[in-house]
This record gives C-alpha cells, structure tokens and sequence, in this order.
C-alpha cells in the first residue's frame, strides 16, 4: 500500500482552509529556514519575507515601466523636434541636409545621407541630387520596410562621409503617401555591428522615413 505523499499532505491542507485554525498552535511551532541565510524562521517570519521579496520584485517592474515611459517620451520629443525643423525650413534646397543633420543630432546616429531622384531642374546641381543607379532605384521601391543590418558594400553607404567604416546601416525608402514607387532613400550608419540589426524593429524608422517623404515632397513640386 502506498504511503502518504507530500503531495497528499499539500492537498489537504490546501483544501482545508480551518485546519491551522484549529491548530493554531503549530504556527508558532514551524521553523523553516530562511531564503536570506541559514538561520531558522518562523512560519509567519517566513511569509513576511516572501511577502517583502514579492513587494520588492514589483517595485522593480514599476521602475521599470517608469524607465520605459520616460524613455519614450524623450524620442517623441527628439521626434518632435526633427519634425518641427524640417517644417520651419523655409528654402526647399536646404531641406535633405537639414534633414540628416537634424537626424544625426536628434538621435545620435553616427554618419547619415540621403539621395532623391526626379527632383526638379532647380536642384539637379545639388548633392542630394546626384545620379543613383537604376539598381538602387529598384531595390528602394523593393524595399515595403526600412532594411536594417550589415553592411555589405551596399552603394547607398558611399553617400555617408566615411561609409566604409559603417558596419551596421538602416536603409528607408521615400515615396509620396501610399504610392508604391520610391523617389529617394536616407541611409543612417553606425560603426556598432548591432545598432542596426536585421531583427530590429522598424516601426519607428518608418515614421521617419513618412516625416522625411513628407518634406521632401516639396523638392519635386518646386520649379
């Protein structure tokens, strides 16, 4: 015949709630040890500690939580801000530098550069409208999220001043609202291997790259 189990006996006493009350006696008798030492408890010493660890593992999550928050709101006031510079950009020429300058202060990146093509005559002579390849004008229209991960010789990085040296990039297209053709590109690098990686989200560099199509939209309806 099998024996009583701890199980059996977790079982009852879980399941009959007025046993301690009726014992109320062996409360005061259990020892256990402590998880903070060797040093032998009381059962309700011991619940007073679980109690102050689960407090403290809460207290933990909150802070934690408020970290994320605050977090949060320092990006949607540096995005704030990029977006507030490209408004207040009163000559159309300037805007793509004020762009990826304001990115690169705004959020720290390392080195930027962007390209838009089909912008109008008045701007042909500026650098942001040198000629892409047809390749790249491909791959850009190809690409329905910002590509991010290595580097691997991609032409987008000879538009940042030391492209070679960038090991990680971000790639985001620009069009015009939901129009499936892109009329330019912003490449974002980074010397960090991981700060742009494939496994990244990309929601947040897709806000950029709306911001960014929406100003730039004014290149092509000058002239």
């Amino acid at each position: 015949m099998q024996g009583i189990t701890e199980n059996d006996i977790a079982n009852y006493l879980a399941n009959t709630p007025g046993f301690f009350e009726r014992h109320a006696e062996l409360l005061a008798s259990i020892q256990l040890t402590s998880p903070h030492g060797q040093r032998a408890v009381s059962l309700q010493e011991r619940q007073m500690e679980m109690l102050r660890d689960k407090i403290k593992g809460m207290e933990m999550k909150v802070m934690e939580m408020i970290r994320h928050g605050q977090e949060n709101v320092a990006i949607a006031d540096r995005l704030h801000r990029f977006t507030r510079a490209i408004m207040l950009t009163a000559n159309a020429a300037d805007l793509p530098q004020v762009l990826v300058t304001e990115l690169m202060h705004q959020f720290m990146i390392p080195q930027a550069g962007i390209r838009v093509w089909g912008a109008a005559p008045a701007f042909s002579a500026l650098g942001f409208a040198k000629p892409v390849s047809d390749d790249l004008k491909s791959f850009a229209t190809s690409l329905m999220a910002p590509y991010c991960g290595p580097n691997t010789g991609f032409e987008a990085a000879q538009w940042m001043e030391d492209g070679k040296a960038m090991t990680s990039i971000a790639l985001i297209p620009l069009r015009h609202g939901v129009t499936p053709t892109a009329f330019g590109m912003v490449v974002l690098g980074s010397p960090d291997p991981t700060r742009y990686a494939a496994d990244m989200g990309t929601e947040f560099l897709m806000r950029i790259g709306e911001i960014a199509s929406a100003g730039l939209s004014r290149l092509q309806a000058a002239g």
